[in-house]
């Protein structure tokens, strides 16, 4: 299986989502640098936190069919 892996998004969110390293990760380039852009305002952080719940709160198949 090839793909992205759900917890490691999810980590990547809760530990280095105000960076938006989990949306790199995801293949989502542009929030990416919007998340780096505006980093220095904490909102990312914020954001990616409540990202980063969700996507531990999703199942594997809604995952996939969402990010790969």
């Amino acid at each position: 299986m090839s793909g992205r892996n759900r917890v490691a998004a999810a980590l990547f969110a809760l530990f280095l989502g105000g960076l938006g390293i989990h949306k790199f990760y995801l293949g989502q380039v542009t929030q990416g640098v919007i998340y780096l852009l505006f980093c220095w305002t904490f909102i990312p952080a914020i954001i990616a936190f409540i990202e980063g719940i969700v996507y531990l709160t999703m199942t594997d198949e809604a995952f996939a069919a969402k990010y790969h």
